[in-house]
């Protein structure tokens, strides 16, 4: 059986636009659009446009639309279809977005936020095909999450769970989340680059040399990508940056497997790039921290869907809503 959807993928920055054919358990990505994000009028405008312009090129209508899904930045409302003013996306506020797309294109539509999107594409089409009880960590600029469980995505009382990154692992260290010591202060790219910063300045006050921030000028150049290949290069000092992320983002998966149980954790972007480096701490703290039931049963591996993922993710909305 062939299913024919659409994706929207709304960016702070850029709008996406995907045609794709679920054939069976697999999903094919046709073609791809992207436009800019404007004013919300004239972005929502170009949104319709472009998907209407896409479904000609392929001959497609309404009736042969199975269903669109529309992955965006928190906060927002997924039983009505509603954006409530994302920070990514001024001028947001309260736009039932679910109700313009129905009406315009006339096919069913859903929105979830970005984190539960990839967590469903992961699901499905993903390291997270087949299982019942499972967990996607973002881990890119943020950390965020998305929970699949009892073989259904678990969104919340009102579209909050899965903010993982808020969870203060200790009283100080690098913020994230608005939070002192949170988990996306520690085990996300903002938090890799203060992590480094604060190593950084340490040893240059001591006299010492670094060579991926020569001065104290230099603290803004730092970010996660720098130091991972730093680390790479056998940085000593780049890698106690990445032992201590993944020290802690082995605390608070430990946390997660122990309040969900789940049998799988994906997680996608630094640790999915980084994963030789981190997994042997990350490992080695869930060991220690975790019930061993709990731990024996649920594997930690990388995202499976790469730098695709935000396609499959609008994608996979539309294909949630026809399951």
């Amino acid at each position: 059986m062939k299913d024919n959807l659409l994706g929207i993928d709304i960016g702070g920055t850029k709008c996406a636009i995907v045609y794709g054919k679920r054939i069976g358990s697999d999903l094919q990505i046709v073609d791809k659009t992207k436009i800019e994000t404007t004013t919300v009028e004239e972005t929502i405008r170009n949104i319709m446009s472009e998907a209407k312009r896409m479904m000609a090129r392929f001959n497609l209508a309404a009736q042969t639309v199975r269903a669109v899904g529309i992955s965006c930045g928190g906060p927002l409302d997924s039983k009505s279809g509603t954006v409530m003013s994302p920070p990514n996306l001024p001028g947001w506020d309260n736009i039932p977005i679910v109700k313009i797309i129905e009406e315009e294109l006339g096919v069913r539509a859903g929105l979830q936020n970005d984190a539960n999107a990839c967590a469903l594409a992961e699901w499905k089409f993903g390291a997270g095909r087949g299982t019942q009880n499972m967990i996607f960590l973002t881990c890119g600029t943020g950390l965020g999450a998305g929970i699949i469980l009892n073989g259904s995505l678990y969104s919340g009382t009102n579209d909050n769970a899965g903010e993982v990154g808020h969870i203060r692992l200790t009283d100080d260290g690098p913020i994230g989340y608005g939070k002192e010591g949170s988990f996306e202060g520690y085990a996300s790219g903002g938090g890799i680059a203060q992590l480094a910063r604060s190593l950084a300045a340490e040893e240059i006050k001591k006299g010492g040399l670094v060579s991926w921030c020569p001065s104290l000028d230099d603290m803004e150049n730092i970010n996660a990508k720098l130091i991972a290949e730093a680390a790479g290069a056998g940085d000593k000092l780049a890698l106690k940056v990445y032992e201590t992320s993944a020290t802690y983002l082995g605390k608070g998966l430990a946390m997660l497997i122990d309040i969900l149980n789940p049998e799988l954790i994906a997680i996608g972007s630094i640790y999915a790039r980084n994963k030789d480096m981190m997994e042997p701490y990350v490992l080695d703290q869930i060991s220690k921290e975790a019930l061993e039931g709990a731990r024996d049963v649920c594997k930690i591996v990388p995202a499976a869907l790469g730098e695709n993922i935000g396609d499959y993710a609008a994608l996979s909305i539309a294909a949630n809503l026809i399951d």
